[in-house]
């Protein structure tokens, strides 16, 4: 699963196991928490722990500080995605479920990309991961839009990170011998895939509008979750302001 096929789906509670069934023995609709927002790596950039979750604007108006989901809280429930409703999947008490430290946790999509020798890569555009472990088989490189589109773009192994280094992703220097992938000729004879047939089935009952739209402000906004101030209450407005770059 690539984190681009989940970014911008919508996510529910789940209903606790007492009350899936109405009275008239059909399915309870799930209540809606928000649309995923971003992935959240562990500091190694080896696990998609969980993902940053935009809650809805109360009133219309009032904007909410985005939600810590943990991956392992998500799962499917008639057709969508969602998440068991308890503390421990959520923010920091789901973090220390998880044993991780969500300071040092990195949103590595979007992130600029430099090699140990400090050679330029492009940057970070996706991830590939395992949906039930988070275990990441590789990232998406690429050096903008219009390069990805025509000749495609790097994807790079999970062991060629190093570590992250002001602002950027820090990559083995073998990265630059990788072979290039995808680009219009091949991306003409592949099949688009979205999560799968039930999810899209099941949003699309629920929420007529469906949410394949992906964040314009996602390559602004790799960083590490520490430096954002109060770590999760900036990223809302972090958001808006890359937004309209």
């Amino acid at each position: 699963m690539l984190v681009s096929e989940i970014q911008g789906v919508r996510i529910y509670r789940a209903p606790a196991d007492s009350k899936k069934t109405n009275k008239d023995g059909t399915p309870r609709e799930p209540k809606r928490l928000g649309k995923v927002h971003f992935p959240v790596f562990d500091p190694r950039g080896r696990c998609v722990v969980g993902f940053m979750v935009k809650l809805p604007d109360v009133v219309g108006m009032i904007k909410q500080a985005d939600r810590f989901v943990a991956l392992d809280a998500l799962d499917v429930y008639e057709g969508v995605l969602v998440v068991a409703d308890g503390k421990e999947n959520y923010d920091a008490a789901a973090a220390k479920r998880l044993g991780i430290d969500l300071d040092a946790c990195i949103i590595w999509t979007g992130m600029d990309v430099l090699t140990e020798s400090g050679k330029k890569v492009g940057y970070c555009s996706d991830a590939a991961f395992n949906g039930n472990t988070g275990a990441v088989r590789y990232f998406v490189l690429n050096g903008g839009e219009a390069s990805s589109m025509l000749i495609g773009n790097i994807e790079m192994p999970a062991s060629y990170l190093k570590g992250y280094r002001a602002g950027a992703m820090i990559v083995a220097d073998d990265t630059l011998d990788l072979q290039l992938t995808g680009g219009a000729a091949a991306k003409a004879a592949e099949a688009s895939v979205v999560i799968g047939d039930k999810v899209k089935k099941g949003a699309a009952k629920i929420d007529e509008h469906g949410s394949k739209a992906l964040d314009k402000g996602s390559r602004a906004l790799g960083k590490q979750l520490g430096k954002t101030k109060g770590m999760f209450k900036a990223f809302a407005s972090e958001y808006r302001k890359a937004s309209k770059k």
